[in-house]
């Protein structure tokens, strides 16, 4: 069985700071490790999806040791605060999908303005214990108030693979083999590649 982790203070380090979407990914990262019964990663035993580019990912990165270095922190961009945690072994895993933040009238009100930079003081600090209690909530609330989490199976993936790097007749700097594009008889990089498009609509 997995140990229990406790390492809010460390992902707020590595993060920046303290926020709802950093509480996702570490509750989220707490509960797969939980049930997949297994520690953090040491080195690429373990494989996470992310769902979002947002704030969560960092909570996963931390707790599960999957990072994109590795290979084994897989970006999907879908734009939703959902993570999947799996064994690199036999794809077995855990994907944990959290339901939406709740906001009254009033805290929607503040929230806006701080975004927008309209604040006062007394709302910074306001919307600081709206936060607060919601970060409460996600790190250490039942999770079935919080979440949903489903069993699912992975197609295995290999070991992140070192590549040749190959240099771009275009702009001269060197890159990953893979990424090699032929364009006017030349191998150039994404960046110089220009895409071909017959058509443009407005």
């Amino acid at each position: 069985m997995a140990k229990k982790y406790n390492c809010w203070e460390e992902a707020v380090k590595f993060h920046g700071h303290a926020c709802p979407g950093l509480a996702m990914g570490v509750r989220a990262s707490e509960i797969a490790l939980e049930r997949l019964g297994v520690d953090r990663a040491k080195d690429e035993e373990l494989v996470a999806i992310v769902e979002t580019d947002a704030c969560g990912v960092d909570g996963i990165q931390v707790l599960t040791g999957c990072t994109f270095g590795k290979g084994n922190l897989i970006f999907k961009d879908y734009g939703k605060q959902a993570f999947t945690l799996a064994k690199r072994s036999n794809g077995q895993g855990y994907r944990v999908v959290f339901k939406p933040l709740q906001f009254d009238d009033e805290s929607k009100k503040i929230r806006e303005k701080v975004f927008k930079g309209a604040a006062t003081e007394e709302e910074n600090q306001q919307f600081k214990r709206i936060q607060d209690k919601m970060i409460e909530q996600l790190l250490k609330g039942p999770v079935e108030e919080i979440c949903t989490v489903n069993s699912v199976k992975i197609n295995t993936l290999r070991k992140a693979r070192i590549f040749d790097s190959i240099r771009c007749e275009k702009c001269g700097e060197y890159f990953m083999e893979p990424r090699a594009r032929r364009q006017d008889g030349k191998t150039v990089c994404l960046e110089c590649f220009e895409e071909y498009v017959s058509v443009k609509f407005k």
